[in-house]
């Protein structure tokens, strides 16, 4: 498709709101006007987000002056300017302000731009003290009213160290898209050589040691944005993320963290504090709750998008055999989130309700699965290694806030409510039954598009060997169990492509050719789509067009 692009015939009004973000180690952007004299740089790229009907969040880093690296603490204070334009030559400028960068927010900023058209391509740029930014491009959302089809790209898990990001040049260069959807671990907090293993390495990121403090979250998310694909991506298109677990520790939950030890790491509510400053600096997030991810947006009458936090409330993760899975006191959601999402779902007039989910809903035995198997997929998965058939860090182990959802999908008659998933590095397209054991004879509550991981291993990674050399037999047995799961890949990485008209929902999945190569190339694979009212996945010949 070629770019869409509507233009203002009025100048927009605005209102600009500085906000704080933080930093990591630096990203070649465009050269500086002031690189050559010490001054001002604008080395961590742009990014827009959260694209709302007449507005978008605009952000960036500015380095003030040399050695004033993310989590650094050193630079003054100065004056960023921002312009927002219907052209890339800014020749129709339609808004502009400026913020300031200081130290306590790392030198991030933020622009919360009013007062624009609805639909509607925008360049925008930053200027510091005679420098200027990178210039990027960004789309507000549909009109309240508005009923025409959306398209996203949605992504998981980059794990720096396990290769390039290529599935984001990929996604950059479409231009078709109307935002990325990123579903959580879009930084990894690990040792250098934890995850994957040194020998496996391909490059190193930074700090080396498992991140802890807000120093060391900020030079982690500076690392990351010295990517040149992640800087394309931002650069081309608004992101919609969420966080997972590793933007704070593995497996987190509201008092902890698998790999979270008090003793020797801290008191684990600062190490929280630290990883959420660091997010809300670093990220073009608005969030609409202080402190969490959960929040809503709107496409006109087509979608409404319900963003969840899965970490900040949840319960710790039940232990294998115990049965606490099914205890009603533990949560993965919080009350008052379910409430929240309960609420939106109910009241909302949208034809499809996409929500934004970052560990799996629908239930998952795998029991079935060859014993020589088991090992790594328990290992990807999270599985207890004795072969239980239940993944507690997803919502199996969570089977009363489940029921409750379902329950009031169904009693309700919500119909059309699509799960949009990331975490566990593999692709999977499912229906959501009610009661999996009877499952076709009993009802689907809804759909769900798992989208395998960036960069992060999968089953063949952890064993390093060939790709679906043995996979290919897991992913056959899974869906000999789980008669709702449609399709499953363990061991390509990638991205989806999720389009959304009135009468379906279509996902469809690319495949990279080999995450350790920069240069990858990227090949679509499958495509899976819902038809308005079926609450049924099944596949389709073709990706969109």
């Amino acid at each position: 498709m070629t770019p869409r692009h509507d233009s203002i015939s009025r100048r927009a009004a605005v209102t600009a709101v500085a906000a704080t973000a933080a930093a990591l180690p630096l990203v070649t952007g465009l050269p500086s006007a002031r690189a050559a004299s010490g001054g001002p740089q604008f080395l961590h790229g742009v990014a827009s987000g959260d694209p709302l009907p007449d507005g978008i969040l605009l952000w960036t880093r500015v380095t003030p002056e040399p050695g004033a690296e993310p989590g650094s603490g050193r630079g003054g204070a100065l004056q960023v300017g921002w312009q927002i334009a219907t052209d890339a030559a800014f020749d129709a400028v339609v808004a502009q302000g400026s913020v300031t960068a200081s130290a306590a927010s790392d030198h991030t900023v933020k622009a919360d731009v009013r007062g624009l058209r609805p639909a509607t391509d925008y360049w925008y740029r930053f200027t510091a003290d005679g420098a200027a930014s990178p210039v990027g491009r960004t789309r507000t959302a549909p009109a309240p009213g508005a009923s025409g089809g959306i398209r996203f790209g949605v992504v998981s898990c980059a794990n720096w160290e396990a290769g390039y990001f290529s599935a984001y040049r990929h996604l950059a260069a479409r231009r078709d898209l109307d935002a990325v959807l990123h579903l959580g671990d879009y930084i990894y907090e690990y040792a250098s050589g934890a995850y994957p293993a040194a020998q496996y390495v391909v490059r190193q990121h930074a700090p080396t040691h498992e991140i802890t403090t807000l120093a060391d979250y900020r030079t982690r998310h500076g690392r990351y944005k010295t990517d040149a694909d992640l800087q394309a991506l931002h650069q081309a298109v608004p992101t919609i993320a969420i966080w997972d677990d590793h933007e704070f520790a593995n497996d987190t939950w509201s008092g902890g963290a698998e790999n979270h030890t008090p003793g020797t790491e801290g008191d684990w509510a600062q190490r929280v504090a630290a990883a959420k400053q660091a997010y809300f600096e670093w990220m073009p997030v608005r969030p609409s709750i202080e402190g969490t991810t959960y929040r809503r947006l709107r496409f006109g009458t087509l979608a409404d998008l319900h963003l969840l936090d899965l970490r900040s409330f949840r319960s710790q993760q039940a232990k294998a055999g115990s049965g606490a899975v099914d205890d009603p006191d533990r949560t993965i959601i919080g009350r008052a989130q379910l409430d929240w999402l309960k609420s939106g779902l109910a009241s909302s007039g949208a034809t499809w309700q996409l929500v934004g989910n970052s560990v799996m809903i629908s239930p998952v035995a795998f029991g079935s699965v060859p014993a020589y198997l088991l090992g790594p997929l328990a290992e990807l998965l999270g599985l207890p290694k004795e072969g239980l058939a239940v993944n507690a860090d997803q919502w199996d182990g969570y089977t009363d806030d489940r029921r409750e959802l379902l329950a009031h999908l169904t009693d309700r008659g919500i119909d059309n409510t699509v799960f949009l998933t990331g975490d566990i590095h593999t692709a999977w397209a499912s229906d959501v039954p009610v009661t999996a054991a009877t499952y076709p004879l009993s009802r689907s509550a809804a759909t769900e598009f798992v989208v395998t991981s960036v960069t992060s291993d999968n089953i063949d990674d952890i064993l390093h060997v060939a790709p679906q050399t043995v996979s290919l037999v897991a992913a056959a047995a899974v869906k000999a169990a789980n008669r709702h799961v449609k399709w499953v890949d363990l061991d390509s990485h990638g991205y989806g492509v999720l389009d959304v008209t009135a009468e379906r929902t279509q996902m469809d999945y690319y495949t990279l050719s080999d995450k350790t190569d920069p240069k990858a190339t990227s090949s679509w694979a499958r495509s899976y789509r819902t038809l308005a009212g079926t609450q049924r996945v099944e596949r389709v010949d073709q990706p969109v067009r």
